[in-house]
């Protein structure tokens, strides 16, 4: 035990450094690109750092002998979105009200595009919908329809690149972590940097997800709630301190993006996995997990439309996380 609590925070300390090389390679990679602050967040960041659940998902619903482990991997194409939905929206709204706190400031509406961001929300909202809709009817043909997630997530990858939104200022990016004294990186090191990043980042996710399910099985935690809430929580810790780095950089922008960005592909490229190569039916806690996730997301879409997302609303949507936690404790009588 005292070898995995130790591994434990090692590798919760090597994702965030790893963050940190990360979010700085990736800046500069979309600035070679010429994309805008929203699509680095959207698309390169959230691409990244969606690997790791990504891969669990992968590696339960493809490799998995039993029902138990490809439970697994449908638990945590649902769960991904919840902790993103609810964990790491209100991580933002906290470090943000923090931030401002510190400096003196009275941040009370958040400093972003909110209108484009209340667009992610509803591609979100319609494609998750869709999925869960599926989770509760029995068909023949229904892999096939996994194929169309794909499709969907591709589509919402065109819009973002067809925002016309201008590159950021070299002025106004951080040098790069590998070539401090170099005021204009050539792509070649940005990429190195962004991999070698991911790299570690993958690794240690990994490291860190089997040191969760290690002190769950330690402290009597059953399957379905290491499943159910450690695991999650877990992979999805790089969007949570990409967002947290972003927010110390006073990059909200681009904090809110990369998760954005992230629940999109939780809701297309793990879930198309899942429907492929499993029965794709939901239990009672996976429908309360979903029904969690839109009540949040639907809170945010109506304040993100209006243009009035407050910081304090933003930290409140992780309420509806520890509720969730609550019914599944009561559900598996722990």
């Amino acid at each position: 035990m005292p070898l995995a609590l130790f591994l434990f925070l090692f590798s919760a300390v090597a994702i965030y450094a790893a963050c940190e090389f990360f979010v700085n390679g990736v800046e500069w990679v979309g600035y070679r690109l010429n994309l805008g602050a929203t699509a680095v967040g959207t698309l390169l960041a959230a691409f990244g750092t969606a690997l790791p659940e990504s891969a669990v998902t992968f590696v339960a619903v493809v490799f998995g002998s039993t029902p138990g482990q490809k439970d697994i991997g449908v638990g945590a194409a649902l769960g991904g979105p919840l902790v993103l939905a609810t964990l790491a929206y209100a991580v933002v709204g906290l470090a943000v009200w923090r931030r401002s706190g510190r400096a003196g400031g009275d941040r009370r509406v958040m400093a972003v595009n909110q209108q484009r961001l209340a667009r992610d929300q509803a591609w979100f909202m319609a494609i998750f919908v869709a999925k869960v809709a599926l989770g509760v009817l029995v068909f023949s043909w229904k892999p096939w329809l996994g194929l169309l997630f794909l499709l969907a997530y591709g589509c919402y990858v065109k819009r973002e690149l067809a925002v016309s939104e201008g590159a950021a200022d070299a002025q106004a990016l951080e040098p790069l972590k590998l070539r401090p004294h170099d005021s204009s990186p050539g792509m070649s090191w940005a990429l190195v940097q962004t991999l070698l990043a991911l790299l570690v980042i993958a690794v240690a996710s990994h490291v860190f997800v089997q040191q969760i399910e290690a002190i769950g099985i330690w402290a009597g935690a059953s399957p379905h709630i290491t499943a159910l809430l450690l695991s999650p929580v877990a992979t999805e810790l790089p969007e949570i301190m990409n967002a947290l780095i972003w927010v110390r950089q006073g990059k909200e922008r681009l904090a809110l993006a990369n998760i954005s960005g992230a629940m999109m592909i939780q809701a297309t490229i793990p879930s198309s996995l899942a429907i492929f190569m499993t029965p794709w039916h939901l239990d009672t806690p996976l429908l309360t997990a979903a029904a969690m996730t839109m009540l949040s997301i639907g809170f945010l879409w109506i304040s993100l439309r209006r243009g009035a997302m407050r910081v304090a609303p933003l930290a409140t949507v992780g309420l509806a996380y520890l509720a969730f936690i609550g019914f599944v404790l009561v559900y598996f009588g722990v």
